[in-house]
């Protein structure tokens, strides 16, 4: 069956944590028939909201992945995305927003524009995402939508006006004022399903009417025909205020404000309506490609379905069935059979099983339309792969990703548990950007990094339930340096006799440190004291001693060891001799050269609201940071520090409870340097018992 694409939406609902966006699409669902019984997110009935599918989210009564479904509204197709709330999980709200054209920015009556929300209208701006702003919880104490409307001026900039107000509020809310029609809107039913359409009350027209002047004159300037009729102060028909209205939202310059309860069952229709009306259809949306046989020139794509296929594969999931690939299509169809190109890796492949997703229900479909969103079966891609018909060779720009900044080390229990936390570990990487893996090469250990503890929790606790794999986790082991601080002598004879052929070399020189780099070798022999084939086994011994510090058992850096002496034997000289040798001569020396520990200074970025900028500062002063530089933009500020990395896990954390979840921080390394006597003392010790304990 085709879909015309004029009668389709795709959009996004999306807000800061605790808005109600899950229970907002519950009702959506509910009223569009698609269910037949509504379930709440934290139900007493444990089936938890349709959309949060995962058993996980039920437990948590969170979002943590998003979820796709469709639905029809008045003969309009509308494919819907619920996104988490929690900042954890940004990649979620990234690559929903990229293949969204429209959004419903949802705010809590009572907690407005919170920090989320802001991160949120950053991404929609990101992306140009044309938004409704649907202001939920109007039955709770302490709601006010007005000052909720002043917020979204004051702290995001948009120009926000209110197309309806509330009939009461609080436990008083009854409905909403429609200043569009300019009549009152009751939600009638045990669920808020019939629709009673009355005169306004008559102590709320004044406010009405003035409420409905002051849109009519902020959507005048999308509309010199509204304009003139409303300074002629004649009536202005409702289909040129739809008009006025749908055109401003889609130029991002105005943003209907509408409100009601998605709990109580109040508002929902009106703010279908609102979407079917006022966010954009996939023609009315600008894509662009990149023709990477031309130069990776932007290309704009059509959503004409005879034109070749262009598709971006925005979202993976393995399931039960193998891995599903969630697509939206850009230009073309995708039918059953057809052959399709994966433009990164090059590889040609044949569409199998095409699906429509209902959170993590699905239905057999055979074609998907321009601007559709639909799933695929079985085909082998990373996310955000394009997919191209015909000879075209496009790739769609790929979406933002942000850099994990914490890390945890695993370790599986058993060997069972091992083959499984590799399993589970690819599958995540594949799915999620922002989770990264990898083993390090000192410690040996096994290292996760996303974006939050909560992210990393909740990967943990899918590999027990999903895979039957038990972790144990642990600080990551930072990567401590040894060095030298001044120059030592060493004069060594490495001896050994046994039946036949014994062992001899003497080795003598000098080390100190070397700021060039982190080893150096100088072969200053004269006169044959050692021969000449032996001077590279004495390297070797060197380079072997310094794998290994005495102090905490970290590589040693920043060295130069000089021979300049030495003795062989005719007989008993050999490459391990001299091995042996440079070896014994080096922890003869290295002890006397006052040796010392170093660690990775990182180079950290703060940012965040001017308001916060004490709380940060003394965050940093807390974990030994030394503070380089601070920048006020307006409103926001940016402070440069760097802080030793074994301070500055969990910091992530305690960050956002400083600012009220409003700053974010990049990382990234920057230089070793010696450490505090203090904390020298400290990690002796911890090496001391630990070798202890090995034995």
């Amino acid at each position: 069956m085709s879909i015309d694409t004029s009668r389709m939406r795709n959009i996004g609902i999306s807000a800061h944590i605790d808005s109600g966006k899950t229970t907002l699409s519950e009702r959506i669902l509910f009223y569009s028939k698609k269910i037949h019984a509504i379930h709440e997110v934290r139900g007493k009935d444990g089936v938890g909201a349709t959309m949060d599918h995962m058993e996980l989210e039920r437990e948590r009564g969170i979002t943590i992945q998003s979820a796709a479904t469709q639905v029809t509204w008045k003969d309009h197709t509308i494919n819907i995305i619920d996104t988490p709330g929690h900042v954890d999980f940004t990649i979620e709200v990234e690559r929903s927003l990229r293949v969204l054209d429209g959004a419903v920015l949802v705010l809590c009556a009572v907690g407005g524009v919170q920090s989320q929300s802001i991160t949120v209208d950053r991404q929609l701006k990101r992306y140009n995402v044309p938004r409704i702003a649907f202001v939920n919880k109007c039955d709770r104490t302490g709601a006010n939508p007005f000052k909720v409307q002043m917020q979204l001026r004051e702290k995001l900039g948009l120009n926000a006006v209110m197309i309806q107000i509330p009939i009461g509020l609080e436990d008083k809310l009854e409905g909403v004022i429609d200043l569009i029609t300019m009549k009152a809107v009751y939600f009638d039913g045990d669920q808020g399903e019939t629709i009673r359409l009355t005169e306004i009350p008559a102590h709320l027209k004044a406010d009405a009417e003035k409420r409905h002047e002051e849109m009519i004159d902020a959507i005048s300037m999308f509309s010199d025909e509204l304009a003139e009729k409303f300074l002629a102060g004649e009536t202005v028909p409702e289909d040129m205020i739809r008009a006025a209205i749908r055109k401003g939202t889609l130029a991002e310059k105005f943003v209907p404000v509408m409100l009601g309860s998605a709990y109580k069952f109040k508002g929902i229709q009106p703010l279908m309506d609102g979407i079917m009306y006022y966010l954009p259809n996939p023609t009315e949306v600008k894509n662009y490609a990149l023709d990477l046989d031309n130069n990776e020139n932007k290309v704009e794509l059509s959503s004409d379905e005879k034109n070749p296929t262009v598709a971006l594969g925005f979202k993976l999931e393995d399931g039960q069935y193998g891995q599903l690939t969630y697509v939206r299509i850009y230009q073309g169809k995708i039918k059953k059979g057809d052959e399709l190109v994966n433009t990164r890796a090059r590889k040609k492949f044949k569409v199998g099983r095409l699906v429509r997703m209902h959170a993590d229900s699905m239905e057999d479909i055979n074609d998907g339309d321009p601007g559709d969103i639909v799933a695929l079966f079985g085909i082998e891609c990373a996310s955000g792969d394009t997919f191209c018909g015909g000879n075209l060779n496009y790739a769609m720009t790929s979406m933002f990703v942000p850099n994990p900044v914490i890390s945890l080390a695993v370790t599986p229990k058993d060997k069972k548990s091992a083959d499984q936390m590799a399993k589970a570990l690819n599958r995540f990487t594949k799915e999620d950007p922002t989770f990264q893996t990898y083993v390090d090469p000192e410690s040996n250990q096994t290292i996760i990094k996303g974006m939050g503890e909560l992210h990393l929790e909740v990967y943990i606790e899918r590999m027990r339930r999903e895979y039957k794999c038990e972790v144990e986790t642990g600080m990551p082991q930072v990567a401590y340096r040894e060095t030298i601080t001044q120059k030592a002598e060493f004069n060594y004879t490495h001896k050994k006799q046994t039946g036949g052929a014994g062992q001899f070399g003497r080795v003598a020189g000098y080390m100190e440190p070397y700021a060039e780099g982190d080893y150096e070798f100088v072969d200053m022999i004269k006169g044959g004291s050692i021969p000449t084939e032996y001077v590279p086994s004495c390297d070797k011994g060197f380079k072997e001693a310094v794998k290994k510090g005495s102090l905490i058992g970290f590589p040693i850096v920043n060295i130069r060891c000089v021979i300049n002496d030495g003795q062989s034997h005719p007989v008993d000289s050999s490459d391990i001799a001299f091995q042996s040798a440079a070896i014994g001569a080096f922890r003869e020396a290295y002890g006397k050269a006052k040796p010392v520990i170093l660690e990775p200074l990182m180079k950290v970025s703060v940012e965040g609201p001017t308001e916060f900028q004490g709380n940060i500062f003394g965050s940093i002063n807390q974990r030994r940071g030394i503070i380089l530089s601070s920048v006020e933009d307006g409103l926001f500020s940016r402070v440069e520090a760097e802080v030793p990395l074994s301070e500055m896990f969990g910091y992530s954390t305690t960050l956002r409870s400083l600012t009220q979840g409003k700053a974010e921080f990049t990382m990234e390394f920057e230089k070793y340097s010696k450490v505090p006597q203090s904390v020298s003392e400290a990690l002796i010790k911890e090496a001391e018992s630990k070798k202890k304990k090995e034995r």
